[in-house]
């Protein structure tokens, strides 16, 4: 699933860790996420909008996904 999330970090001057810790998951975590080589959670999913105050499709995109 393609995101946004590194440029959002980025946005905000954020490390991975940074994040990984208001968002209470690990840095590799966060690294997957933003690789594109691990799909959140929907609970994950909903927190990380919460952290950036955007809704979740702004972030996230299924793409061709069935």
């Amino acid at each position: 699933m393609k995101n946004r999330l590194r440029q959002l970090r980025a946005k905000r001057d954020w490390s991975q860790a940074a994040l990984a810790e208001r968002l209470d998951v690990s840095r590799q975590t966060v690294n997957a996420i933003e690789t594109g080589r691990y799909d959140p959670s929907l609970p994950l999913a909903f927190r990380i909008a919460r952290v950036f105050d955007l809704p979740i499709e702004s972030i996230f995109d299924p793409g061709d996904q069935a």
